[in-house]
């Protein structure tokens, strides 16, 4: 079951940490260059971009910067004030709008409709069923517009491997249909995995799947972050891997994150 005061409490905690980390993380650092580059692939040089999830604001700000309107929400009160921390020093602030939201309230989003709706690393891996989120997105997309959803999949090589060290737990959590219980910051959220299938199924078929692309599948994900301190070189080799084989198949069915890209044809 969705709990919405713990996603609030432990990600607004969580908001006084994660730009500090991020910024000093080679393997984060290297999966939001591939991810708005994917962006900006598909957006012309002043569309409009509506966020879900938007965390700390920085993929929005970054967008901003860069000449897009961006209108980023988020339910959490912590990562809300540092959005707006974040708008109030932008340069392109009449660009940069912000509203404390869940994703699953997208009947109240103001200032639609968008040509892309974005969604990164695994912000809707909150939520069991994504349904509640897609049956909004006609409303809220532009025809020809696109949806890019990063999102953790059941399948991370490197959680699997973790059985051989003993870690039961970690190598088959994505794997329960029930969703586990993941510890955010001291709050208890839970947490499921979506399959291919499952978010293909959860779209009509006016959405149709453009390009998707595995993030750390080479590379081990971000929380084993001892791992790129310890070994830069092959960090660096194993990233480059990602990029080059990250969107071809089989590759791109696993991974800690899977960035899909449709596109809305009405």
């Amino acid at each position: 079951m969705l709990d919405l005061n713990a996603v609030d409490l432990g990600f607004s905690r969580k908001a006084e940490v994660y730009d500090a980390y991020c910024d000093q993380h080679p393997v984060i650092r290297w999966c939001r260059s591939i991810i708005r580059q994917e962006v900006s692939r598909r957006l012309g040089s002043d569309g409009s971009i509506l966020e879900l999830n938007a965390g700390t604001g920085t993929d929005a700000a970054h967008f901003v910067e860069h000449g897009y309107r961006v209108h980023a929400t988020d339910i959490a009160a912590g990562m809300i004030s540092a959005i707006q921390q974040k708008r109030s020093g932008s340069k392109n602030a009449e660009h940069f709008s912000v509203q404390q939201l869940s994703f699953t309230a997208l009947d109240q989003v103001t200032g639609g409709p968008y040509d892309l709706i974005f969604s990164n690393f695994g912000g809707l891996n909150c939520i069991p069923d994504l349904k509640t989120v897609t049956r909004s997105l006609p409303r809220l997309l532009n025809p020809g517009g696109y949806l890019i959803w990063v999102l953790m999949p059941p399948i991370c090589p490197w959680e699997l491997v973790q059985v051989l060290r003993g870690q039961f737990h970690v190598a088959t959590r994505r794997l329960r249909a029930g969703g586990v219980m993941a510890n955010v910051e001291g709050a208890a959220v839970m947490t499921w995995y979506h399959s291919q299938k499952k978010v293909m199924d959860t779209l009509t078929p006016q959405f149709r799947l453009l390009h998707r692309q595995s993030l750390s599948l080479f590379c081990p994900p971000s929380y084993m972050d001892r791992f790129p301190h310890r070994f830069p070189r092959l960090t660096q080799f194993l990233l480059d891997l990602d990029e080059r084989l990250g969107s071809r198949r089989p590759f791109n069915n696993w991974g800690d994150f899977i960035a899909y890209t449709f596109q809305y044809e009405s």
